[in-house]
Order: C-alpha cells, then sequence, then structure tokens
C-alpha cells in the first residue's frame, strides 16, 4: 500500500545537518534533566511500601495525610489520587520492618474516621532489593544494547552497527528525558517500555537499512547521500503506516488503560514517534558522517560474489570428477 506518490526522491539529506543540530540539542536537554532533577523512583527500585484505597465517595486527601502523619511508620508518606477522585495511593519510604502488624489493618485502623474504603493493593518492596532491582535492570539494558551491535555488526558492517546504536542511544535519551520532564514514576513498567523502545527502534531502523544497502547494490548513483534519499523515500509509506498503526494502539492503552500502564504507554508513545524520527533522520546521516563509501562496499560485495563463483566452480569440478 503505497500512502504517498513521488517522482522524484524526498531529499531528506538536504535536512540532516538541522535534524542532527536539533536532536544533540533534545538529547543535551534530557541528559541535563537526567543529571539535576533525576528520576523519580518507584518503589520497585527505590524500595518502601505502596498502598491503594477506593472509597466510596470523593477521598478525603487532606484527612488521610493527617491521620497518617499520627503514626511514625507512615512519616513523610505521599499521598495523591490514582486516577479517580475516589481513589488514592499512599507511598511511603518505610519497609515492612517498620509496621508492627499487617500494614493492611494498619492503614484501615488509621484511616477509620475517614469514610470507608477497601485495600485493593499492598505493595512492599525492601531497599536492599529495590537497589537488586535497578541494578539488573540496567544490566539488561546495556546487554540488549551489546547484542544489538554484535548483531547488526554481522548482518551489515560496522558502520551501520554504530549507526544503529547511536540513534537507540538517541532515543533512549530523549525517552528517558521526557520521562524526568513529567514525572513518571520509574519502575519495571517503564523498564519494559524502554527494552520494547529499543527492539521497536532496531527493527526500524534494520528495515531502512536494508533498503539503503539494497539501493548501494541496485541503484547506480555513487552517491550515498541521493542512494539513502531514494532508499527511504521508497520505504516511507510502511515506516508511516507501522509507526501510525502502533502508536493509534498505545495512544488506546494511555487514554484508557488507566494509572497503573499510563507510564509504560507513555514512554512508548514518546518512544515510537523519536524512533521513527530517529530511523530516518538519524541513523541514516550517521551513514555518511562515519564514512560509509559507497565505492568500497561495492568493491567488497564484487570480491564475495567472485569468491563465491570460484568455490561453486570448484565444487563442480570435484563432483564432475575433474579436479
Amino acid at each position: 500500500m503505497e500512502l504517498f506518490k513521488y517522482k522524484e526522491p524526498v531529499n531528506f539529506m538536504g535536512y540532516s545537518r538541522k535534524f542532527g543540530i536539533l536532536s544533540l540539542v533534545l538529547v543535551l536537554l534530557s541528559w541535563g534533566l537526567i543529571f539535576t532533577k533525576g528520576f523519580n523512583y518507584g518503589i520497585d527500585f527505590a524500595g518502601g511500601t505502596l498502598i491503594q484505597l477506593k472509597y466510596n465517595k470523593t477521598a478525603p486527601i487532606k484527612q488521610i495525610r493527617e491521620d497518617l502523619a499520627k503514626n511514625p511508620a507512615f512519616e513523610g508518606a505521599n499521598v495523591t489520587f490514582f486516577g479517580s477522585d475516589k481513589e488514592v495511593v499512599i507511598r511511603t519510604k518505610s519497609s515492612s520492618k517498620k509496621v508492627g502488624k499487617d500494614i493492611g489493618d494498619e492503614v484501615r485502623t488509621l484511616l477509620k474516621n475517614t469514610g470507608n474504603f477497601d485495600v485493593r493493593r499492598v505493595d512492599m518492596v525492601g531497599p536492599k532489593i529495590g537497589n537488586e532491582l535497578k541494578q539488573k535492570g540496567l544490566t539488561a539494558m546495556a546487554l540488549a544494547i551489546l547484542g544489538i551491535l554484535i548483531y547488526v555488526s554481522v548482518r551489515f558492517e560496522w558502520r551501520f552497527a554504530l549507526a544503529s546504536v547511536a540513534a537507540l542511544v538517541h532515543d533512549v535519551s530523549i525517552a528517558s528525558g521526557a520521562i524526568v520532564l513529567f514525572n513518571v514514576e520509574v519502575n519495571l513498567d517503564i523498564l519494559a517500555a524502554i527494552l520494547t523502545l529499543l527492539g521497536y527502534s532496531l527493527n526500524d531502523t534494520i528495515i531502512v537499512f536494508d533498503r539503503i544497502r539494497e539501493g548501494i547494490r541496485k541503484i547506480k548513483d555513487p552517491d550515498l547521500a541521493g542512494i539513502i534519499n531514494e532508499s527511504v523515500t521508497r520505504t516511507l509509506s510502511r515506516t508511516v503506516l507501522t509507526s501510525l498503526t502502533t502508536f493509534f494502539v498505545v495512544l488506546t492503552l494511555y487514554l484508557f488503560g488507566g494509572e497503573i500502564i499510563s507510564g509504560f504507554s507513555f514512554t512508548l508513545l514518546v518512544g515510537i514517534i523519536v524512533g521513527t524520527y530517529s530511523s530516518i533522520f538519524i541513523a541514516s546521516p550517521l551513514l555518511m558522517w562515519l564514512g560509509f563509501s559507497v565505492k568500497e562496499y561495492r568493491a567488497k560485495e564484487a570480491e564475495k560474489k567472485k569468491r563465491e563463483k570460484e568455490k561453486e566452480k570448484l565444487r563442480a569440478m570435484y563432483e564432475q570428477g575433474t579436479l
């Protein structure tokens, strides 16, 4: 299905410098936010206790805070609405060691004067386990990027591998900056979203690179920029269709999926936009900036085909008994 009809290739590489500067600014701003403001870690990584309550009427959040403050175990607890004004989430850095009995019963006793409510969820993670989860999450991400680097190097060429990994770093940096900017709570769901983003963005980049490699073989133009423009233009309909269908599915999750998966879907929304953009305007120009040579690549491909023909000739001679 062709969404775009064109007579001449779109000059994507003509805008590569402008988009490169824009991306550099966004990445630097994202890093600035990460190192100055920092992530808002949830209990999965920071440790602590989370209690979700549902009232049969509007939750008296001010009274809830006042009643919780009477117990030292809930000192400094953060109380916020969760999805609606009838549900609240209580977050505290206290672990189960500081609570003398079942924390659900403790909350029911403390808040008995605030109205009728149900304790819908209680999550408790110790600081040691939270730190371990954080380290394992970072290790998983590092291993994923390393595996991607090796895979693309084997399938394509080292400049393609560096370009794809640089695009992934670009995507994850901007997505992380958005997470910090909008104060999204970082937990295992967010880590899963970032790992999903790595796979989605890489898939999009590899499809574009596949078309560029095919263009190097078939298009007679010796200029890499012209080949990239032609190749990216040919795959533009596919890229837009895939991105839009995925975007609308994730947007539906974000709008109607509730607070529990809002952080996950928000991260994917940002990632889909940034990943599609980087496949065209970041990964592809990086091939030129890394000094990729069409002439050298074609020479290597010709030598490779020559060796394959020689092997086939020797195999045929062996089978015929003439060798």
